[in-house]
């Protein structure tokens, strides 16, 4: 067997999402929108901790990559509560991302998927495959957009009014929420459903609670659609999932909602960011109308094993 090569990175995993954040934090804060992902998963699941709620029962774990002077280049995390637990990897240079990639499976881990940013998720993903005689899929292609501040934003309107959602929402919040799963990837032209952090009621109404889900009400007082976002983390808000039902679609809802949501994050002094099925060509018309761009490409990949003889 070849000697596997030497590395000039270092690689640290830990479980305690704080200790994370206390490390990692600075280089989450020097590009808050690409980080978001990390970010704000990593400060729920410490927020978890400290209300002494239960650890989930799948994988979760962070990583902290140094280069040969101690400066951190990279950061990865996996807490997706979804088959495959993957893992996400935020940007790193590509010998970063096989040192990850080797770290990872020395330790025990047996990754199935990297989603996160490109090209680094790709080089995870294809370091893991090869160490494993496997091969790389790409599950979905996605943006990140960015709206660039107020004089960006192009606000749009539609029969009825914009409310956040209350505790009698719930029940329907988590319904919508699930749905969205599969009809975001019917949409991208995939089979199954989109890869996401369904909710409980419970943490549903966690959300709720924090104002951080909004619904769409006919003139007549029907919801029609829901908006989510992010608590903020680093100064920056990410929007979604943004949800129509299927029969209430066409009427400009999302559009609406999107750029209302958007513009009380963006009023409140955050940034507002969000992502998009690159295959899905009804969501990117309608976040760029709004005035988002595209700032960043990210992939979720599958690792293939080798089918036993």
């Amino acid at each position: 067997m070849p000697t596997p090569p030497v590395s000039t990175y270092d690689v640290a995993l830990t479980t305690d999402p704080a200790a994370f954040l206390a490390e990692a934090g600075e280089h989450l804060a020097a590009d808050p929108v690409v980080t978001t992902v990390v970010a704000t998963v990593t400060r729920r699941a410490a927020d978890d901790d400290a209300a002494g709620r239960a650890l989930p029962a799948h994988p979760r774990w962070w990583a902290v990559v140094r280069d040969g002077t101690g400066a951190i280049v990279g950061a990865a995390m996996r807490t997706a509560p979804f088959e495959p637990f993957p893992a996400y990897v935020l940007p790193m240079p590509d010998e970063a991302a096989r040192a990850l990639a080797r770290a990872v499976h020395g330790s025990g881990e047996r990754l199935r998927g990297v989603n996160g940013a490109l090209p680094a998720a790709r080089v995870v993903a294809e370091e893991t495959a090869a160490l494993v005689a496997g091969a790389v899929v790409v599950d979905e292609h996605l943006h990140l957009w960015e709206l660039p501040g107020l004089d960006g934003l192009v606000d749009h309107d539609a029969p009825g009014r914009l409310r956040v959602a209350g505790p009698a929402d719930v029940p329907r919040c988590v319904e919508w929420w699930a749905a969205f799963a599969v009809d975001a990837a019917e949409q991208g032209g995939r089979e199954g459903a989109h890869p996401m952090d369904l909710e409980t009621e419970v943490g549903m109404a966690r959300r709720v609670e924090r104002g951080l889900v909004w619904l769409w009400e006919s003139p007549e007082g029907e919801v029609v659609h829901l908006t989510a976002h992010s608590e903020p983390a680093f100064g920056v808000v990410r929007v979604g999932p943004v949800y129509t039902p299927r029969e209430r679609r066409g009427r400009g809802y999302a559009s609406a909602a999107v750029a209302q949501v958007t513009r009380r994050v963006l009023e409140a002094g955050d940034r507002a960011c969000l992502y998009t099925d690159r295959e899905n060509p009804t969501s990117n018309k309608v976040y760029a109308a709004i005035g988002y761009r595209t700032v960043a490409e990210t992939a979720n990949l599958l690792v293939t094993r080798p089918a036993r003889p």
